[in-house]
């Protein structure tokens, strides 16, 4: 079992608040990514679940015990840090045992759980070499054996991967979720790229200033996020966040912005200020003599163009606003074209403008905050 608990967590250092009322429920088997900018607090957050930093306030449970106050080593928890951290003068053998040695486990036992680790993690026939004859991700895989072997209740990895170069960190993100899919054990990961935490994550958590923003599974906070924050943080473009107003004409409720004219339900509301949100693959390019008022409508010029390949990125001024437009190559624009941009109703998103929070059709209250 690993499942951990944290309630109330925060971290102050002198006047700054690092991480902020935290509550997190991390399930037995969970890949938990968290995710968030330099300097959001996930690392504080990691290594107080570790042991390795105490919280200002707040409780942290593994396995249902209380282990706010124990000690790193009592936690049954293993630490795989960013800089691997491995023995230079023990061979690969020897880093991968160390904390059975530690431990004093006979050397029976200790040779078959440095094997079984090895095998799982590929590195059999490297178990007599030292770090310094090993790749990036060879020593990577060594810091995760010497956690694999002690068989922890949960893994903590705090941006395992941030040494190594885009083409070998491919590589090991396949070989981290698949070890996962293996092990069945509970993973915390910290990462700042997106990506990572895409591919590999079975839920995120996505912090911002030290506070939880949202946890869901990579499809939840992709496709609904709950605030502007992670709106705009997911996504390569991330959302268009166009500032608008909803009010009600015609019988619906619409929402309007210079150059702006989007349709969204039948009923009514309070005029009020919003943030438009629509991903850039969900737009498409719609005729310009197109009746106003028909279908969500964007108005605006291409101002460049991004080839990235098999796709391409339109960016197009949309009042003051620019608005990113990702498809197929070609998209069949050109810098200085005239264009009117649509997406379907289910596709749009809408945020409280003062606050930044999610808002959702209830025909009870209109447009509430989630």
């Amino acid at each position: 079992m690993g499942q951990i608990q944290l309630e109330g967590l925060t971290r102050r250092f002198g006047s700054v608040t690092a991480v902020d009322q935290v509550h997190l429920e991390i399930a037995d088997g969970d890949f938990v990514a968290l995710l968030g900018p330099s300097g959001c607090g996930k690392t504080t957050l990691l290594r107080m679940i570790a042991g390795l930093l105490p919280p200002s306030s707040g409780r942290i449970a593994v396995e249902g015990r209380d282990v706010t106050d124990l000690a790193p080593k009592r936690r049954d928890l293993a630490m795989v840090f960013q800089s691997y951290a491995l023995y230079p003068h023990l061979t690969v053998a020897g880093n991968i045992g160390f904390p059975l040695r530690v431990r004093r486990r006979p050397r029976a036992e200790i040779r078959e759980r440095v094997e079984k680790a090895a095998a799982q993690l590929d590195l059999s026939p490297l178990l007599r070499r030292r770090p310094k004859e090993l790749s990036g991700g060879q020593r990577q895989r060594v810091a995760l054996g010497r956690a694999l072997v002690r068989e922890p209740a949960a893994f903590l990895m705090d941006e395992p991967l941030s040494n190594l170069d885009a083409k070998l960190r491919t590589a090991t993100r396949a070989e981290l979720a698949a070890l996962h899919r293996r092990l069945g054990s509970t993973f915390v990961y910290v990462t700042h790229d997106q990506v990572e935490a895409m591919t590999m994550a079975t839920r995120i958590a996505l912090l911002d200033g030290g506070r939880l923003e949202q946890v869901g599974t990579p499809a939840e906070v992709y496709d609904e996020p709950a605030s502007v924050f992670v709106a705009g943080f997911l996504g390569s473009p991330p959302m268009n966040l166009v500032p608008a107003t909803a009010r009600t004409a015609d019988g619906r409720v619409r929402v309007h912005a210079e150059a702006v004219d989007v349709p969204l339900w039948t009923g009514s509301t309070p005029e009020q200020e919003v943030i438009l949100g629509i991903r850039p693959e969900h737009l498409s390019f719609a005729p310009l003599t197109e009746e106003p008022g028909a279908r969500p409508l964007l108005r605006g010029t291409v101002s460049a163009l991004e080839n990235l390949g098999s796709e391409e990125v339109a960016l197009c001024a949309v009042g003051d606003a620019t608005v990113a437009v990702r498809g197929p190559r070609p998209l069949g624009v050109v810098p200085g074209e005239a264009v009117a941009l649509t997406a379907l109703p289910e596709r749009i998103h809408l945020f409280d403008g003062p606050s930044g929070r999610r808002l959702v059709w209830r025909p009870e209250t209109v447009l509430a905050t989630v």
